[in-house]
């Protein structure tokens, strides 16, 4: 029974109860309250019957009227429990109505279409894009919606994350670094490391022309902390492009070079009798990547020796790699990543952003429906850009000697706490 009708029902029979009483006790001066307040009862009971008729009839206009805003908060096309919320939008629904509430009054405006849609219904749409990958006419149907409003909607969605909440992600300052350094020291003795970066690559399909283009996977490049959050994220690169050439050619790379990040005064460190600066720095995660005084990557199996210091660094290396995988899974979780993306690669990107900044989100609100559970099968999946994400590697010049001795001397130091 709804709660309207209930509650109508309710006052009804209570104000018949006192009218009962009013009725069956004598009028004596025992009785007083009642004679003297009869006045105020009667008029209770009359109202009582007023606001149950306006209830029950209010209840009667609201079945009349059909619904026309498809809210999936409201509607019977998503069940509101747990395990639906997560299947459909890949997070709780209270991070849903949290983030609802926070994007309304962004979402909620003028429209080149008389949309006609609250902000829920909005930021319902848009998720189901980005959370099952299924293609507009299919969302249309399932929302009710002509195929314009849904792709209004997911470009709303994606321009107002990418714009307005980007700050979601954001490079640590030095104060904030020192707390990631502790945590992968804590998780790995390795210390002084800022995060890890990670290449990941995403198979887009332009849209059919003439002549026909050929799919063509994009690049993402991510910095990522110990706990899996996206402390940078960079995407648009050409796919092909080995890891060192996409990193070489990014705004974090002249950043780190020209001083501006990672710029925190270095750790003193003893090496063979000789004092070394270690300065912060990024694990590579992943193959291609150049060894550089703020990029460490493992040794060569031929160099780590069982039971060596370039054994045990290269088996810290492999454990702090881990968040980032794991976070670019995560990522491939969302169904509109997962596969070839069929849109032109700036909207391909805008996904990328979007879901990035998503994953950040949620991870603030301690919402992990979105966090891949396992890794090995995002691996399988990247195998197949391997090739090429290692080429030019063999004939990098850039390592230098102040890399090689910090790698050593870091090596020495894990050796040493483990």
């Amino acid at each position: 029974m709804e709660p309207r009708k209930f509650a109508a029902i309710l006052s009804s029979l209570i104000s018949q109860l006192i009218l009962l009483l009013l009725l069956i006790l004598p009028s004596n001066s025992n009785h007083s309250f009642f004679n003297s307040n009869s006045t105020l009862i009667v008029h209770h009971v009359l109202l009582s019957h007023q606001i149950a008729a306006s209830l029950s009839s209010s209840t009667r206009r609201n079945k009349k009227r059909p619904r026309t805003d498809p809210d999936p908060v409201r509607t019977g096309l998503f069940i509101r429990s747990p395990d639906s919320f997560v299947l459909c939008f890949k997070m709780k629904s209270s991070t849903f109505e949290w983030l609802a509430g926070l994007l309304e009054p962004l979402l909620d405006c003028r429209d080149p279409l008389p949309l006609n849609l609250t902000a829920g219904s909005r930021l319902g749409i848009g998720l189901f894009r980005l959370a099952k990958g299924l293609d507009y006419p299919e969302i249309s149907t399932r929302f009710g919606v002509p195929v314009s409003v849904a792709k209004f909607c997911v470009k709303q969605l994606c321009r107002v994350l990418c714009t307005d909440f980007r700050f979601w992600i954001s490079f640590p300052n030095p104060n904030e670094l020192g707390s990631v350094s502790q945590e992968f020291e804590g998780l790995t003795g390795l210390p002084h490391c800022c995060g890890v970066l990670h290449c990941t690559r995403f198979e887009v399909v332009s849209p059919p022309r003439d002549p026909p283009s050929p799919p063509s996977p994009v690049a993402a490049q991510l910095v990522v902390d110990s706990s899996c959050r996206i402390l940078s994220v960079a995407a648009g690169f050409f796919g092909r492009k080995s890891n060192s050439r996409i990193v070489k050619s990014s705004s974090l790379f002249q950043d780190i070079e020209e001083g501006t990040l990672l710029n925190s005064p270095p750790v003193k460190a003893m090496n063979n009798g000789v004092e070394v600066d270690v300065k912060q720095y990024l694990v590579g995660g992943g193959e291609g990547y150049p060894l550089l005084p703020w990029l460490m990557v493992p040794f060569a199996a031929e160099e780590a020796a069982t039971s060596s210091n370039e054994e045990s660094f290269n088996v810290a290396i492999d454990v702090t790699k881990i968040p980032a995988i794991r976070t670019a899974a995560s990522l491939r979780n969302w169904g509109v990543l997962d596969g070839p993306v069929l849109e032109e690669v700036k909207v391909a990107v805008a996904y990328i952003g979007a879901c990035s900044i998503l994953h950040n989100g949620l991870l603030m609100r301690e919402d992990f429906s979105a966090l891949a559970g396992e890794i090995e099968g995002y691996q399988l999946q990247q195998q197949r850009y391997r090739e090429f994400c290692r080429l030019d590697l063999e004939n990098d010049d850039s390592i230098t000697e102040k890399a090689l001795v910090i790698r050593s001397t870091l090596a020495t130091m894990v050796k040493k706490n483990s």
